[in-house]
């Protein structure tokens, strides 16, 4: 009746609803065993804080299946049932503590069940439970549950015994946690701001989140940076119009004039400058996006074209681009950073966007699936394409390793910083062969950070940090078979020997 009770009924009390809870009780009895009634029965009472199911609290509490519990856990469990609320050890230990006890002494002096040394040294055993890990992240917590309401229902998923796999590395979240902790409260420190931001970090080749962290302090604020905040993305943008570029057939030996230009569009006049407000003439498309040249990068857009450069943006999984405007170059779109890893994700994965997700699957209480996460993914551009785009972006890592070598990676890494206006937003997206992790840095109010705050000491710092903790062996990237490695002078766009000073490397068709 209890299950019938539970599974069918509100806790509304009248006459009505005690009979009908009479009959389906006799129905229930003469279909199932008692054996499979109490099963049901514990796979579905709450044990306090949220938690349904035997096999769910003895985890919480203790961290290991219900068939491995001591006596006096068992006892523990069958005392909370009473009152979940009063009882649950999360709550009160002593009181559960104390409960447990008793429910040992009848097990001793009512049913024999369990002999004098068993109960002596049950009532002995001080009561603790399993600490909430710390490190995992609030945001993170809030963003899976929320998504499981979205798919199961609110009532039905914390009373329906659910088992959820998700997509977490938990090793990797937690250096995530440590690593964005450590490093913002240290930026905090030397910029005198209440800085935050988020990190979130893909398997290149399903989408399926490994990490993510939504702020620093999420016991203060539950805003989730990573999946809800939309700042401009800056220089990140940047790869797509040169894919674009290579895909209508210029080369990244083409060069372009970097020099001080006024934009006329829709009537008005626009002087952009570089982020060094230096202008160095003529250069290469390889090093005009590995040194994120404003100008040419400019002058790359109109000369494509930007409704094509906005529609290939759209293939990287970003939305609707209203910004028809040459600042489009300059990444001047607001996006999350769920977004922007799944679009730079792109340039690690042969030109494969996929789309990040978080659950794997969900079982019910007899161990069907209910759900199943469908991967969705596409060719946003050609591997020939992709590979020539990746491999320019490897320049820039290059030269950050000469400066961090003693703390570099083994594995090949392909990279690309962004800072918008007055740096109030500071990112860096970056890829293994294995994982693309993005981070983002700035203020909730979106005010600037002031001068010279760049993404190489904000942003930078925690992706090398969270991946040099993470990596585990050196990994290179697979490059399109038809193209092959050239150095070219990154200023004239002539080919040079390996060895020759400033030559930098790209790759062309064979």
């Amino acid at each position: 009746q209890q299950l019938v009770k539970l599974l069918f009924f509100s806790s509304k009390k009248n006459y009505s609803r005690k009979i009908k809870e009479q009959i389906l009780a006799i129905v229930v009895e003469r279909q199932f065993t008692k054996s499979q009634i109490l099963e049901i029965y514990l796979n579905h009472i709450c044990f306090g804080h949220g938690i349904y199911g035997v096999e769910a609290a003895s985890q919480r509490f203790w961290g290991k299946s219900v068939k491995d519990l001591t006596l006096q856990e068992a006892a523990t469990l069958a005392c909370i049932v009473r009152s979940p609320g009063k009882y649950c050890p999360l709550s009160n230990i002593k009181f559960a503590q104390s409960r447990r006890n008793i429910v040992l002494n009848s097990m001793h002096k009512l049913t024999k069940s369990i002999n004098d040394q068993e109960y002596q040294e049950a009532i002995n055993t001080k009561l603790e439970v399993k600490v909430a890990d710390e490190n995992i992240n609030g945001h993170l917590r809030e963003y899976i549950t929320s998504f499981l309401e979205s798919i199961i229902g609110k009532k039905q998923l914390y009373s329906g015994g659910y088992k959820v796999q998700t997509t977490i590395n938990l090793d990797q979240q937690k250096s995530a946690q440590e690593v964005f902790n450590i490093r913002v409260k240290s930026l905090r420190s030397k910029l005198k701001l209440d800085l935050n931001g988020g990190l979130i970090s893909l398997d290149v080749n399903s989408g399926a989140i490994k990490a993510l962290i939504g702020g620093i302090d999420d016991g203060k604020s539950r805003f989730n940076r990573a999946i809800n905040a939309r700042r401009q993305i800056g220089s990140i943008f940047k790869p797509i119009i040169y894919a674009k570029a290579i895909e209508m057939g210029l080369k990244f030996s083409d060069v372009f004039i970097d020099d001080p230009t006024t934009f006329e569009f829709d009537g008005k006049s626009w002087s952009p400058r570089n982020y060094n407000r230096a202008f160095e003439g003529p250069m290469t498309l390889a090093q005009a996006l590995s040194r994120s040249n404003n100008i040419v990068t400019i002058k790359l857009l109109l000369s494509v074209g930007i409704d094509k450069v906005a529609n290939l943006a759209s293939k990287f999984g970003l939305e609707k681009i209203d910004n028809k405007y040459p600042s489009l170059a300059l990444g001047c779109i607001d996006e999350t950073l769920l977004q922007s890893a799944a679009m730079f994700n792109v340039f690690a994965n042969s030109g494969v966007y996929v789309k990040p997700y978080i659950i794997s699957w969900v079982k019910d209480e007899w161990g069907k699936k209910v759900y199943q996460t469908k991967q969705y993914k596409h060719q946003a551009i050609s591997p020939f394409v992709n590979s020539q785009v990746a491999k320019v972006l490897t320049i820039g890592m290059t030269r950050f390793s000469k400066v961090l070598n003693e703390k570099w990676l083994k594995s090949e890494i392909i990279g690309k910083t962004g800072t918008t206006n007055d740096s109030r937003s500071c990112w860096f997206t970056g890829s293994t062969p294995e994982l693309t992790t993005a981070v983002y840095i700035g203020l909730d109010n979106n005010q600037p950070m002031g001068e010279d705050v760049f993404p190489v000491r904000t942003a930078f710092p925690i992706w090398l940090d969270f991946n040099s903790k993470i990596e585990k062996e050196k990994k290179v990237f697979k490059y399109d078979s038809s193209l092959s490695e050239v150095f070219i002078d990154p200023y004239t766009g002539e080919i040079l020997s390996p060895e020759a000073k400033n030559a930098i490397a790209i790759l062309v068709e064979n």
